[in-house]
């Protein structure tokens, strides 16, 4: 199993903002076959040192990780969201 997560910093991390990223994050539940599980958070501490949203995403293997980096719908329609919104990210990818 992989583990994919990402943590974003929005350029405008109003609650409206966050929510409707979030709301595009979890819009991938059932239109993208190579996810398992996913999750995903809001933060609501804001500290400094914060992000504003985390996607964790579950996925079989290396194969699937890279078949959903590919995925029509992860590609057209939630990359660029994220792309235009995002100030920051960083991501980990690790088998467990």
């Amino acid at each position: 199993m992989v583990r994919h997560i990402v943590c974003f910093r929005l350029k405008d991390n109003s609650a409206k903002n966050v929510e409707k990223a979030a709301e595009v994050l979890r819009s991938m539940e059932g239109k993208v076959p190579q996810i398992q599980s996913m999750e995903v958070g809001v933060d609501f501490l804001h500290s400094p040192r914060s992000y504003d949203l985390i996607l964790q995403v579950a996925l079989k293997d290396e194969q699937a990780l890279t078949d959903y980096q590919q995925d029509p719908y992860h590609c057209d329609v939630v990359k660029p969201h994220m792309h235009s919104v995002r100030e920051s990210s960083v991501s980990v990818d690790y088998h467990f």
